[in-house]
């Protein structure tokens, strides 16, 4: 169970990562990176992002293109919350492909 300090520090980070996604995500025109969970561990040295790519064909092209690119995005969420925060947490990106297992579901239930 996640105290409340975690939980006001996972939407903080979810808030400032997708700001980012969405200020990088401008260049490239038909993507769209949204950061849907995050997760902090219990001494906040850890956070785990989940990020939804549309489209989702796409998605591991762009999701090793984040990961190659964690110590840029890192640095980046450094700067906008470093009065909140002594330390910035470690990041780790995964795909959530909730929304392709949700479509999966709808065209099955329709057939």
């Amino acid at each position: 169970m996640q105290e409340t300090r975690q939980n006001k520090v996972a939407r903080l980070l979810q808030k400032e990562l997708s700001l980012i996604f969405q200020q990088q995500t401008r260049a490239t025109h038909g993507v769209m990176v949204s950061v849907t969970r995050t997760r902090v561990s219990p001494d906040l040295s850890v956070c785990t992002a989940y990020v939804s790519i549309f489209p989702s064909e796409r998605g591991e092209e762009i999701l090793a293109g984040i990961r190659a690119n964690e110590r840029t995005i890192r640095y980046e969420l450094g700067t906008r919350v470093r009065f909140q925060l002594r330390i910035v947490p470690e990041l780790r990106f995964f795909l959530d492909d909730s929304l392709d297992y949700i479509e999966h579901i709808d065209e099955l239930l329709k057939q």
